[in-house]
Order: structure tokens, then C-alpha cells, then sequence
């Protein structure tokens, strides 16, 4: 006589423990694992601060993503996986509460910035008129359809009757690092972008003229629609928008909202 083939019932119920585990174990490592997609401009302020919200909640773990907004919005409206959007302008965070990628009700506006002509630290003292005199001149801004400063940037140009006679000698950049990368190596004489990135460039830049915008530069966060785990995200962006997070901000040149 052949032994049953009939499964044991211990058999049975162990794999049902199995697949019940498999089923239910999270896709990702940490439960509590945050992705901001923060503004370039943030890049040490924001680390600061989330290694500063990780001492006090070690069960947290924060994963930065630093790039453009238009990039990061661009990235979070094709489906990356991202809790948090931090965006150096207002239009951005519009643009994405009106494509339903961020939960209005958690928005907020947690830091305001400055416009500067930035200029390798040993050049001449130049303003923004020196570019309308000397044709040679190269100024360099961040492409206003893609990077706040840039769109800042070219709203100081206009104020300043500039964008129209030096639009065609105008290089334009990705990113403030991009720009901040070009004065370094002296492919361009000066630079616009914040105030913020001259003082995190450690001395190798100086900013000679603040520009006037149209718009008050202001920094807006919001927990994204998609978010796995909104409680924490909306305590990180609770705790930026505390004195804890606001002091360390204050530390690297933002002002308060």
C-alpha cells in the first residue's frame, strides 16, 4: 500500500502562514520611510534639518531627492514614488494641486528667499546695468519654464528694462548648481540666482546687487496625493514649519515665511 498523498493539516496551516506573510510584508524597508522631493536651493538646509528630525524620531527614515521643481513636479506627475514636494516657487506647488498630485489641505508656505547678481568671489563689483553697456558680458539665469530662479530672474530683468536688449545673450541653466558650476570655472561673468546659494557656496561667491521681482519668493510644501505614509510626512512638514525647523533654516539664509 502507497503512503496517502493527503497533506497533513500542520501542513496546511503552515502555508497558510506563509502566504499570509507574503502578502501582507511592505514593498519597502522602513514603514516610516519619508521621499521629499525638495527645490536644489534646499539641498543643505533641508539635510540639516532631516538629520536634526531623524535624532528625535529614529523610527523615521528621510530620503532626499534634490533637482529643479519643474523637474521634481515632472517626476512626481509621472508616478515617482515621493511623500513630500518642496518647491522653491508658488506656481510649481499651483501647477501641481491643480494635476491633483498634492493633498491641498496639508500645503503650506515654510521659508522665503532673496534675488542676487552673484559674481566669482575675486571679480569686480558689477550690477545689472554693466550687462545693457558692455555687449561682451555674459550673464547666465536659470530657465524660467523649468527653475523658480530663473523665472525670478527674468522678472528682475523686465523691472530693470533688460530682459528685451540682453534676452539673446542670456545662458540659460538647469539648475542653480549648474550656474553656480559655470562662475566657478569662468565661462560667465555673473550669475542671478538666490541669496541663499551664494552664502552655501562657502565663500566662492560674492553677490553684489539684490534684484526687486514681481513676486515674493516663497517656498511652499505639501504632502503629495500618493504619499504611502501622510501622518509622517505631515509631521516633517509640522516640524519645518516649528521653531526647531525655522531656526535651522534661519541658519542657512531663509527667512520665515
Amino acid at each position: 500500500m502507497h503512503p496517502s498523498t493527503t497533506p497533513h493539516p500542520f501542513g496546511k496551516t503552515l502555508l497558510a502562514v506563509l502566504m499570509a506573510t507574503v502578502i501582507i510584508w511592505p514593498v519597502w524597508s522602513y514603514p516610516d520611510e519619508i521621499v521629499v522631493s525638495a527645490a536644489s536651493s534646499l539641498t543643505q538646509s533641508l539635510t540639516t534639518a532631516g538629520q536634526d528630525f531623524q535624532a528625535a524620531h529614529p523610527e523615521v527614515k528621510l530620503v532626499f531627492n534634490f533637482a529643479a521643481s519643474g523637474a521634481l513636479l515632472q517626476q512626481i506627475a509621472q508616478g515617482a514614488p515621493v511623500d513630500v514636494f518642496a518647491s522653491a516657487d508658488r506656481d510649481f506647488m499651483d501647477r501641481a494641486e491643480k494635476q491633483k498630485l498634492i493633498r491641498p489641505a496639508t500645503r503650506r508656505n515654510f521659508a522665503r528667499n532673496t534675488l542676487v547678481l552673484a559674481l566669482p568671489a575675486g571679480a569686480k563689483a558689477r550690477t545689472l546695468a554693466d550687462f545693457n553697456a558692455d555687449a561682451g558680458m555674459r550673464l547666465a539665469i536659470g530657465d524660467p519654464e523649468s527653475v523658480p530662479a530663473g523665472r525670478y530672474a527674468r522678472q528682475a530683468l523686465q523691472i530693470n528694462g533688460l530682459w528685451t536688449s540682453i534676452g539673446d545673450r542670456l545662458i540659460l541653466a538647469n539648475s542653480v548648481t549648474q550656474m553656480i558650476d559655470y562662475l566657478r570655472r569662468g565661462e560667465i561673468d555673473a550669475a542671478i540666482v538666490f541669496g541663499t546659494d551664494v552664502r552655501a557656496a562657502a565663500g566662492g561667491l560674492r553677490s553684489t546687487q539684490t534684484l526687486a521681482t514681481a513676486d515674493t519668493i516663497v517656498y511652499c510644501i505639501a504632502v503629495t496625493a500618493d504619499s504611502r505614509v501622510p501622518d509622517t510626512a505631515q509631521g516633517f512638514i509640522a516640524y519645518l514649519l516649528g521653531e526647531l525647523g525655522q531656526d535651522i533654516l534661519s541658519g542657512f539664509g531663509f527667512e520665515r515665511p
